[in-house]
């Protein structure tokens, strides 16, 4: 898959690295996902503190993760960019992270692309949500480190499957 070089327009962009295509065989699909570089994550939330601390995670993984903080500048960057895969907020300025998962699943380049939902609506609310918009997973804000990266892995791991 061929990303695009150039950087998005919105100046809340913290990174803009273009990913590299990922191709795996069912057997090392852990491998490939923990150790290649090549994984570009969108990752759309408007508090700083933890686009921080979330991106920075996902980078000690070896995945690189590109930042935005409101709905409208995080759907452009994500249409640009292309990445492997999308991890959205629900309530931001501009676009709510469900307008922007709604409007991907609409589209069908990105029937296959992971969306995770990080979000602080309620565990109730998003059992509810999270499949009527076509997100794959969802994490209740406050949340552990660990539980994102190990979500994320899992989502990568079962999208290069079903690509595979």
């Amino acid at each position: 898959m061929s990303k695009p070089s150039k950087p998005s327009k919105s100046d809340q962009v913290a990174s803009a690295r273009p990913a590299k295509a990922v191709e795996a065989d069912a057997d090392d699909l852990d491998i490939e996902v923990e150790v290649d570089d090549g994984i570009l994550i969108a990752y759309v939330d408007d508090d700083l503190e933890l686009t921080r601390l979330v991106s920075g995670a996902l980078e000690e993984e070896g995945w690189n993760v590109v930042v935005s903080n409101d709905g409208e500048s995080g759907l452009e960057m994500i249409l640009v960019e292309q990445p492997d895969m999308v991890i959205l907020d629900v309530m931001m300025p501009g676009l709510t992270g469900w307008e922007i998962c709604k409007y991907l699943r609409s589209k069908p380049d990105w029937k296959g692309t992971p969306i995770l939902m990080l979000t602080g609506i309620g565990e109730r609310m998003n059992a509810l949500t999270a499949p009527l918009y076509g997100a794959d997973a969802y994490l209740d804000k406050p949340f552990d480190l660990d539980d994102v990266v190990e979500t994320v892995r899992q989502l990568l791991a079962q999208s290069i499957e079903a690509a595979g």
